[in-house]
This record gives structure tokens, C-alpha cells and sequence, in this order.
């Protein structure tokens, strides 16, 4: 084999639109270029086993802070089993500072710098036609080893976007993933921590180009595609023809997920987006901070109330999914004024809310300030924050507590009833996620893997412990949650037994088959066979509108009828 792309991704899931980009581009020379994704879950055995039996003489690897120990350890042992292959590698983890990469990796030739299609196409022209070794002086974009020192030729030239090449070829190959996609590149921002900042270039591909490309995913039908621009509705005629043509060519199918600055989003993008199909966008939201002087110091100019305002317009359509970050950490931000955003942006009711930690970028504004801030962090990657002048090792423990709980509780959608109702028992939502965080920790419990009916018994004790009163009640809203995602064959030891509504449930069900009155499309079936692909729960409180009122409530779940948004089937209220 000549040249060997490799990626290590975080998972099977993800695809590395980087190594698709750069063996497109060079599609003269496609057939002696190969391509392997890998994972850092995977054995590293198993991967050094693949690339010996590839044997190639050019091995280039994708380079990010979720991979560069791993390659690091693959590549120093890869040396040593291949040690005639020439290793280069790229992306934003090693272009930084590429001659103290090469000195800490005697093992790699070279590193490629910045955008890489060009010069990746160059460096294959290179090898393949065996230039002469002057012709390696002449790459942009290179910094490569030489006698006892380095050569570095400087960051290339950026590109015109209209001459990239569709990634993909053979898209039934991605079935089980997520695909990525690009129709801009740069940053018009400059937030201190992130490192799209460093690249001022901003450009667009073309609308005609962009439009031909999804035409492609739509067609294959492929789950999901995500746009990895950085601030996709910077520009505002872009982002609403790319919208329109989504929406005009919708297959029912794909989903495309986007990460767009919410205070720019315009009322003809809020009214466009809110008559879109449930599912068919969701949207990803970098809110940060909603202190002021955070905001003014990380250099994020946006107004939390326009953010907010925004955000609730686009909820208010009840078809988009909308994904909201948070990030610990950042300067002038302490516990308490911490708590403060998490509740304002917990207000907001996302369908997700993402609880992340600063990491301290080499090249970002924020690495160079780390010192002023009195900001530590680990020496390895991914380079977490351990604490700040506003915030203790002790404070981090407490928000990494924080955070689990809300990704178990809150961002797997599993336990939204009984949640939303425990939540108002306490002062703020902020102050139920600490307790639950601090419950956890004090049984051992945060230490031990749990299969979710254990959560619902875990949840239970905390309640328990607290001696919440109407017990009975947040147990038949756990009830609620756990069939709305799925219909139990065996139940919780804690639920009440359905035999006494026995007769009756089965009676429903007959009348149902014989005069559909609640469950249409089951036309095919029997009533037996009715029953067994939905469910019929009788409650003894009202859970469906979360009052703490007793009686009879039959309460039907349809699960071929799910809500887009929440994968919840279909709940209503019926009579027996």
C-alpha cells in the first residue's frame, strides 16, 4: 500500500470528516490512498495488527485532544514493527506547535499544518511520483524534519470552499453513523477559549454546491448529518436557503444538526424553523456564561436576555430539539455565580443541557491568560480545568457531581415527570442536582455502574431519605416515565399490581379493535396483539398533568406514535 489515512475516533458511532475531505480532494490519486477509521475503545493490538498488514509507506494520522495520547502510544510502537514508514500527521492537536511536537516524536517525519487538502495532495504527488527531495521545500503548509534541525514552510494559504470534494462515496457504507459536513469554515468570533478563533478566514461554499451535496444525504436517507461550521446563521441568507432546502426536501428520515449563535437567529429564521417537521433540525447553543463580566472577559459579546428571548421563540414552535451549553471554569465565574447560569439556562427547558469544563487550549487567548486567572489544569489532555481564582478543586469535584446527575436525570430524557416534579420541592434546580450529586456520593453509589431501574430505586431512597411527602405520587411518576419510553414486560418491585383492572384493561382492548376509538393503525392486528404493543396503565393520581389529585386515571401509551423530540410514546388519558 502506498498512503494510509488513519483516524482514531471517541466512537464507533462518529465518522472523521477530516481523512474523507483530504482523500476526496485527491481523487486523481484515490486508488492508492486507503482510508481506516479506528476508536480509542478498540485495542490498540488490534489496530497495530490492521496497519502491519497494510504495510504502507506513508501513514498519516488525524490528531485531536479526545486521541493524541492513544496515537502518540500507536505510532511509537507502530516504528517499531514498520520502521521504513514515513508518519505524518495533522489536525489541531499537533499543528499548534510542530516543532516540539517532532522533538518529542522522533517516530513522525512531519507534521502537516492547517487546512490540509492542498498540501496533503501535494505530499501524496510528492511520494507517488518520487520527486526529488527540493520538491518537499516548496509544500506550504508543512514543518518537516531535516539533518539535526526542522524545516517549516508556514500555514497554507485557506481555500476556496467551491473546490472541495463531496467526502463520501459509497453512503450505505454509514448506515449506523453520524456523517459530517461542512458548508463554511472560520470563526467571525473570538471567544478566549476556543480555537476557531485563531482563524479569522471566514468563507462559504456556494448555495448551488451545498444544495447538490445534501441532496446526496437525502437521498441515501442517512440518519443524521451534522454541519461542523462554527456559527452556521453568521451569515443570514446562507443559513435560510440551506433551511428552505431542507425543509422543501425533507424525506421524513434524515436529521441535520447545527451550532448557530441563538442571539443572531432573525425573525424570519425563528418563523421559517417553527413550521419545520419535529426532528427534522436540531440546534446546538453555546451559551457559557450568563454573568456579564465572564462574557465581557472570554470575549463573548452576546446578551444572555437576546439569547434567552430567542431560545424561548424557537420553544415555543414545540418542533425543535435544542441543545445548551454551559462551561465550569471560565474567569470570573465562582460556585455560587455558576449556579446562578446553570438555573437560567435550566429555565430555558432544552431537551439538553451539556454541563462542560474549560480546557485550556495551547494557541487559544485562554492559554496565554491561564497565569492571571490562576487557572490549573491537567497536564494531559484534554487539558481540564482543576481550579481558578474563583474556584476550588473541592467547587470542581461538586459541579463533576453536578454535572453526572443532570446527564443521567435530565439529558437522558428518561425521568423527565418525576423530575420536573422533585425539582420544585427544592429552591432552585440547581440546588436538586447538588443534593442528589451529594446523596449518590455519600452511599457509594456514584462509584458503581447502574442499570436504570436502579436509578428509579436510587431516586426513591433519596426521596425517602428526605421524607418527601406523597410518596405514592412521585412513584407513579416514575411509573409514568419508565412506559413512556418502553413497554415493561416485567415490572419494578415497587409498582402496584394490575390485577384488580384485569377484565377491564382486556375489555378496552376489544372495544378498541372493534371500534378504534384512541388506537388507529393497529387495524391488522388482534386485540390480544393490541395489548401487547402498547400499554395500558391505571393510576390512582393524576401524573399526565403532574397534580397531586387521587382518583382513576387510565392512561393509554401508544408507542408507534412517538413525540420526535423525546422518543416518549404517545400518552393520553382514555376511558375504561
Amino acid at each position: 500500500m502506498d498512503i494510509l489515512l488513519a483516524a482514531v475516533n471517541a466512537k464507533y458511532i462518529h465518522t472523521n470528516l477530516a481523512v474523507y475531505s483530504l482523500r476526496a480532494y485527491c481523487r486523481e490519486f484515490s486508488r492508492r490512498i486507503s482510508l481506516r477509521e479506528y476508536t480509542i475503545n478498540q485495542e490498540k493490538d488490534q489496530i497495530l495488527k490492521d496497519i502491519y498488514h497494510r504495510a504502507p509507506r506513508v501513514l498519516c494520522f488525524s490528531c485531536y485532544i479526545w486521541n493524541i495520547s492513544f496515537v502518540k502510544e500507536l505510532i511509537r510502537d507502530i516504528h517499531k514493527i514498520l520502521p521504513d514508514t514515513i508518519i505524518w500527521t495533522g489536525g489541531p492537536e499537533v499543528s499548534y506547535d510542530p516543532e516540539n511536537f517532532l522533538q518529542e516524536m522522533p517516530e513522525v517525519f512531519g507534521v502537516m499544518l492547517g487546512e490540509g487538502e492542498e498540501t496533503f495532495r501535494k505530499l501524496t504527488e510528492y511520494y507517488l511520483n518520487q520527486k526529488e527531495e527540493e520538491e518537499l521545500y516548496r509544500i506550504p503548509g508543512i514543518c518537516f524534519r531535516r539533518n539535526e534541525g526542522t524545516v517549516n514552510s508556514g500555514f497554507p494559504d485557506v481555500l476556496d470552499m467551491d473546490r472541495l470534494v463531496f467526502p463520501y462515496e459509497d453512503l450505505s457504507s454509514f448506515s449506523h453513523k453520524i456523517l459530517y459536513y461542512e458548508s463554511s469554515r472560520g470563526c467571525p468570533f473570538s471567544c478566549s477559549y476556543c480555537l476557531s478563533s485563531v482563524d479569522k478566514k471566514l468563507r462559504f461554499k456556494s448555495l448551488d454546491l451545498v444544495k447538490k451535496e445534501l441532496e446526496i444525504f437525502l437521498e441515501a436517507k442517512v440518519p443524521q448529518v451534522k454541519f461542523v461550521d462554527r456559527t452556521f446563521n453568521c451569515r443570514e441568507d446562507h443559513a435560510l436557503e440551506i433551511w428552505r432546502y431542507i425543509q422543501d426536501h425533507d424525506n421524513g428520515v434524515t436529521n441535520f444538526h447545527f451550532e448557530i449563535g441563538a442571539d443572531l437567529l432573525t425573525e424570519k429564521e425563528i418563523a421559517l424553523i417553527r413550521t419545520m417537521r419535529p426532528g427534522l433540525i436540531q440546534l446546538e447553543i453555546g451559551v457559557q456564561s450568563t454573568n456579564e463580566k465572564t462574557l465581557k472577559e472570554i470575549r463573548r459579546y452576546a446578551s444572555f436576555e437576546k439569547i434567552a428571548a430567542r431560545v424561548r421563540a424557537v420553544y415555543e414552535g414545540g418542533n425543535i430539539h435544542q441543545h445548551l451549553d454551559l462551561i465550569a471554569g471560565l474567569p470570573w465565574e465562582d460556585y455560587s455565580s455558576f449556579a446562578r447560569s446553570f438555573n437560567q439556562v435550566y429555565a430555558l427547558a432544552p431537551q439538553q443541557l451539556q454541563l462542560g469544563f474549560l480546557k485550556v487550549l495551547k494557541g487559544s487567548y485562554m492559554y496565554e491568560k491561564a497565569g492571571d486567572y490562576g487557572c490549573i489544569y491537567k497536564e494531559k489532555e484534554p487539558y481540564e480545568v482543576l481550579k481558578t481564582r474563583w474556584l476550588s478543586y473541592g467547587d470542581i469535584i461538586r459541579l463533576k457531581s453536578v454535572e453526572e446527575m443532570v446527564e443521567i436525570y435530565y439529558n437522558s430524557g428518561q425521568f423527565s415527570h418525576i423530575v420536573e416534579a422533585v425539582v420544585k420541592e427544592f429552591p432552585d434546580a440547581f440546588t436538586f442536582y447538588e443534593a442528589l450529586g451529594a446523596f449518590y456520593e455519600e452511599k457509594g453509589y456514584d462509584t458503581l455502574s447502574h442499570s436504570r431501574i436502579r436509578r428509579y430505586e436510587i431516586f426513591l431512597e433519596f426521596l425517602k431519605e428526605r421524607e418527601t411527602d406523597c410518596l405514592d405520587f412521585y412513584k407513579e411518576l416514575m411509573i409514568l416515565d419508565l412506559y413512556a419510553r418502553e413497554n415493561m414486560k416485567t415490572r419494578p418491585s415497587w409498582t402496584a399490581k394490575r390485577d384488580p383492572y384485569k377484565e377491564k384493561i382486556q375489555a378496552f382492548y376489544e372495544r378498541e379493535k372493534e371500534n378504534p376509538r384512541y388506537l388507529t393503525g393497529y387495524e391488522k392486528f388482534t386485540s390480544r396483539q393490541m395489548e401487547k404493543m402498547t400499554h395500558l396503565e391505571i393510576f390512582t393520581w393524576n401524573v399526565l398533568e403532574g397534580k397531586k389529585e387521587t382518583g382513576v386515571y387510565p392512561v393509554l401509551f401508544d408507542y408507534q406514535k412517538r413525540n420526535p423530540l423525546t422518543n416518549d410514546g404517545l400518552a393520553c388519558l382514555v376511558e375504561l
